[in-house]
């Protein structure tokens, strides 16, 4: 995997849009129970109380993730459809990549499974008020209705660019599109 923080955003979305994913959406398989996985709110991945610390069966994982209508997640196959238990969100984005000022901002964010996401229309961001008391759970759209949590670093990261900018609102703007830090 190429060094995220020396990539320029042209590079960034070129590299995302090579990604090539299976088409889940286009499964239907008969369900089949329960993975005995679950994903934590830190990112990491767990099958059976024990963790799954190999990268690239995690990256491998990720690929077949979908959420569906109902709101639960599954794993998919062309061949079987297995729950799956997520904590917070599926992903985290544990890096930030910022380029230009104002309205000619684009953010761009390397997902926990070395996917890469550039927040704009298609890949929105948003802040959501945390019943706890830990703070706002930032949030960034990644595909099909599955977000990846922003690692609390990469927010503060955000929120001293979106301070530099003194909005008002408070917020960001990336590919075009304006993504105020309030809670929607």
């Amino acid at each position: 995997m190429e060094d995220f923080s020396r990539l320029s955003l042209a590079e960034v979305a070129r590299l995302a849009a090579e990604r090539r994913l299976p088409p889940v959406e286009k499964w239907n398989p008969t369900h089949c129970g329960h993975s005995a996985m679950r994903i934590a709110r830190d990112g990491r991945w767990w099958h059976e109380e024990s963790e799954i610390t190999r990268p690239e069966l995690v990256r491998l994982f990720s690929t077949i993730l979908r959420r569906e209508p109902d709101g639960r997640f599954v794993l998919v196959t062309p061949g079987e459809r297995l729950d799956i238990d997520v904590e917070d969100a599926p992903f985290l984005a544990v890096e930030l990549l910022s380029e230009g000022a104002g309205r000619d901002r684009r953010l761009a964010f390397r997902l926990n499974t070395g996917d890469l996401v550039v927040a704009g229309p298609e890949h929105p961001l948003r802040f959501a008020d945390a019943a706890d008391s830990d703070g706002p759970h930032p949030y960034l759209h990644v595909r099909g209705g599955l977000e990846a949590l922003l690692a609390r670093p990469v927010y503060y990261e955000l929120a001293e660019l979106a301070l530099a900018e003194d909005a008002d609102p408070p917020g960001l703007w990336s590919g075009g599109a304006f993504f105020p830090f309030a809670a929607a």
